[in-house]
């Protein structure tokens, strides 16, 4: 990465395509892709709060310019004018992402919400949209000129009042070259942006945007109250999650609140008195940072893990007691992956095809399953399919969690029917070399070759063809008194053939096989 001072937002970036490089040396899996698409919803999510809390602030100064002109217009008209810059850029680069999915015919998942991350890998979007080769196209300048007109129009606008946010905007928005690892120099956006997966992209313009908002943020807190109020506005607070429940199950309503934390290092606790799981923590487990006390313990067995104590702050010669009760969750490190092959969603027509189905968390006597031609069979999660008509059939599965709240799923299965059977003259199929005294003897018949299912064919009868005789109806699965004195006649060296083969499954024998492929024998004697 590149050298020099760098701030922390930057360290992060930087972090995140270290990240990205080692990923795309690998086969990157689709847990990760789908990591970054949250990372992205979580910055989005971010994003929105921040731009609530800037239409707060000019609300608020809109009103005070109605009532006292003479002190608040021109703030209000630099506060306004901010707001346009900062709503132009975050319309522009919402376009770029926009255009993004509309390309790649990407579609939100209604049951999640979520855009398939999993699939977002390839690079080709904005590739094609900001490069021709190593060249930049229009689009990939006009994406620089949109950064470069947001920075400079906020750093002409608030000028030598606020020398230090126009100092943090320059830097943040700079679009310097960047030497990589190898120490080769490369251009800003081809660093950032050439060859990365498109999921990786929309984060880095989600990101851009996030830093947009923040800078207005920024300013308008400046604008509105100077360095001392700007000490005590938002910035110094962050938003925290309470949640009445540590886990949630997929669908289940989350009923978490966003709660506002002061993070402020003279906000320090005179006193902490924490256990977790019923054992004190020493002084040695946590540690005191911007007004937080960080724990440094291990997450413990899987399961809930309880955290209680007290917090004690001297106000004016008087504890003041802060009771602290919560819980956080370990769950088993995944060591297997779920692995399936797409295309083999496949039951077979004429045979009983055994599944097994469960619901992850739920016991089998509270999953029920239904689908046509699907039954209960013998075991826990068994069942057993045998699919009738059509070409496909689904399997709908239900269950109670433990609270009683349900949940569903389906899934969809192709039915094919059994493939076309191959004939055989004393177990070999084909074309066979064999003596006439041999062939007399041998039983014809069929096999399915590479079936998944073992299922044994009965021979009812087929029709037997020596050269320059008449064609001869067989029943059973031997040769009759007509077809061996036809064989007879055969000259050594001629072949014969055996064909239209019946072929039935045993035991379901109103099932109709596919025409089964004749046998040709060359006789040796």
């Amino acid at each position: 990465m590149a050298g020099g001072k760098l701030s922390a937002r930057q360290k992060m970036i930087n972090l995140m395509y270290l990240v990205f490089i080692a990923m795309l040396a690998l086969n990157m899996s689709k847990e990760v892709l789908t990591a970054f698409g949250l990372m992205t919803e979580k910055l989005e999510d971010s994003t929105k709060l921040t731009a609530d809390r800037n239409t707060a602030f000019l609300e608020s100064l809109a009103t005070k310019a109605a009532e006292a002109p003479e002190k608040f217009k021109e703030l209000n008209d630099n506060a306004n004018q901010i707001k346009k810059l900062t709503s132009d850029f975050y319309t522009y680069i919402d376009g770029l992402k926009t255009g993004a999915i509309t390309d790649g015919k990407l579609e939100i998942d209604p049951k999640t919400g979520k855009l398939p991350f999993e699939i977002m890998d390839k690079p080709d979007h904005f590739d094609e949209k900001f490069f021709i080769g190593d060249k930049l196209k229009d689009e990939g300048q006009q994406f620089l000129d949109n950064i470069t007109k947001f920075r400079d129009g906020v750093v002409a606008l608030i000028g030598d009042d606020y020398k230090e946010i126009a100092k943090d905007v320059t830097n943040e928005f700079a679009l310097a070259d960047v030497e990589n690892k190898d120490g080769n120099v490369l251009s800003w956006i081809d660093y950032h942006y050439k060859g990365f997966p498109l999921v990786a992209s929309m984060t880095n313009l989600t990101q851009l945007q996030a830093d947009a908002r923040n800078t207005e943020s920024k300013v308008l807190s400046a604008m509105l109250a100077g360095k001392q109020t700007l000490e005590l506005s938002m910035s110094n607070y962050t938003t925290l999650l309470e949640t009445p429940k540590s886990a949630y199950f997929n669908g289940e309503r989350f009923d978490g609140e966003i709660v506002l934390g002061r993070k402020d290092s003279s906000t320090r606790p005179n006193k902490v008195e924490l256990t977790l799981d019923g054992r004190k923590l020493t002084d040695k487990e946590y540690t005191i940072e911007d007004g937080k006390v960080k724990l440094n313990v291990s997450s413990g067995r899987p399961g809930e893990h309880k955290i209680k104590g007290t917090l004690i702050f001297t106000q004016d010669g008087v504890d003041t007691p802060v009771e602290v009760d919560q819980k956080f969750a370990t769950i088993p490190k995944p060591n297997a992956a779920t692995i399936s092959a797409d295309k083999m969603n496949v039951v077979y027509r004429g045979v009983t095809n055994p599944m097994t189905i469960s619901f992850a968390g739920i016991p089998d006597n509270k999953v029920t399953a239904s689908g046509t031609g699907l039954s209960k069979g013998s075991g826990v999660g068994k069942y057993n399919m045998n699919p009738g008509q059509g070409r496909e059939v689904t399997i709908r599965v239900s269950g109670k969690l433990p609270d009683g709240q349900p949940v569903s799923d389906n899934r969809t299965f192709r039915i094919k029917g059994i493939p076309k059977p191959t004939g055989t003259i004393r177990g070999e199929d084909g074309s066979v070399k064999m003596q006439r005294n041999a062939l007399e003897i041998s039983t014809v018949g069929a096999k399915l070759e590479d079936f998944d299912f073992d299922l044994p064919l009965k021979i009812s009868g087929f029709k037997f063809k020596v050269l320059g005789q008449p064609t001869i109806s067989v029943s059973g699965s031997k040769l009759n008194a007509r077809a061996k004195a036809a064989l007879r006649k055969a000259k050594r060296g001629s072949s014969v053939q055996i064909f239209d083969i019946n072929a039935k499954i045993k035991g379901n024998s109103s099932y109709l096989l596919k025409k089964v492929s004749p046998v040709i024998i060359e006789l040796t004697n």
